[in-house]
């Protein structure tokens, strides 16, 4: 099809947010352990390694649109329980809220955005 480079394009750029933050809790391991403390995860150092792995090869997934509805599932249910357990802004003493609930939202627009791939990726294979 004649559009493949920019449907490569569009993988990409919708990965790049998980693949930069996974990336980042292996490049500062120590950061990484530091964030899954604050939101509550025991043992910090497992938590932070299977988060960025997940973060890693479902992105991989995405871009290679290879398994794309497994890394669109693995990240969909990842920014849930994102919400669920660190930004609880139902929960949460007024500033924190709004910044946490703008979190949230962000996070359930990514998840329209990885379900639209995914729908996408399907779609391009029935017309291959």
């Amino acid at each position: 099809m004649e559009l493949n480079g920019i449907w490569i394009i569009a993988r990409t750029l919708l990965a790049t947010v998980f693949l930069s933050s996974g990336a980042a809790k292996m490049i500062d391991f120590q950061g990484g352990m530091s964030e899954m403390r604050a939101a509550g995860l025991h043992p910090d150092w497992l938590f932070n390694i299977v988060t960025a792995l997940l973060l890693l090869i479902s992105s991989l997934f995405i871009i290679l649109d290879k398994a794309l509805w497994v890394g669109m599932v693995a990240l969909s249910i990842f920014l849930l329980l994102t919400i669920v357990v660190v930004h609880r802004f139902w929960n949460m003493p007024q500033p924190d809220s709004t910044q946490a609930m703008f979190w949230a939202v962000e996070h359930v627009s990514l998840v329209g955005g990885l379900l639209s791939a995914a729908i996408a990726s399907r779609s391009r294979r029935k017309l291959i």
